[in-house]
């Protein structure tokens, strides 16, 4: 029988089983063993992650032809207006070359039951640098994609969560917690 898991990764946590420098990864968190992550965030990026020993459905999620869909909310520096933005939706072009166009909104996203959780450590704050909330989602995955889309427009990202791959979500999964399907 065939095991996939949705995880709601922490911040700060690898995306790998064990770690040689003892950093927190995911075997702090799952105990279910034959599982791998499909995909990967960034250990300084939270949320959704989805495990399993399904090479179909691996290949599914990861494969760039598949341009399976992945919602993020990001957390920027600056308020950036739907102007400002534009360029993300027509694709924009970053060192590795020209990104697919992705869809945003402005406006803090609908948490989950609870709210969100709070970041350990918090992300830093300037008092004069105001920050606001967007949700990107994009049909493509490249290494810190999102950070380098959201920096090439001028708004540097402070926290990443990722909310959605295809059709499963963080609902129901508070941060470290991780469920089977």
């Amino acid at each position: 029988m065939l095991t996939t898991l949705l995880f709601n990764k922490p911040f700060n946590v690898l995306c790998q089983f064990r770690d040689a420098q003892a950093r927190a990864c995911l075997g702090d968190f799952i105990d279910v063993g034959g599982v791998y992550a499909a995909g990967r965030l960034d250990r300084d990026s939270e949320g959704l992650l989805v495990l399993t020993d399904d090479g179909a459905l691996n290949h599914k999620i990861t494969d760039p032809a598949n341009k399976m869909s992945k919602t993020y909310w990001v957390q920027v520096e600056g308020i950036p207006s739907e102007a400002d933005l534009a360029p993300l939706a027509e694709g924009i072009e970053l060192k590795d070359g020209m990104c697919l166009p992705a869809q945003f909104s402005l406006g803090e996203p609908a948490w989950p039951a609870g709210g969100l959780w709070p970041r350990v450590p918090p992300i830093r704050v300037r008092q004069s640098i105001p920050t606001s909330w967007l949700s990107l989602t994009l049909r493509e995955g490249r290494n810190r994609q999102v950070r380098r889309m959201c920096a090439a427009v001028g708004f540097p990202v402070l926290r990443l969560i990722r909310y959605r791959v295809g059709s499963w979500t963080l609902d129901g999964l508070a941060s470290g917690e991780w469920r089977r399907l």
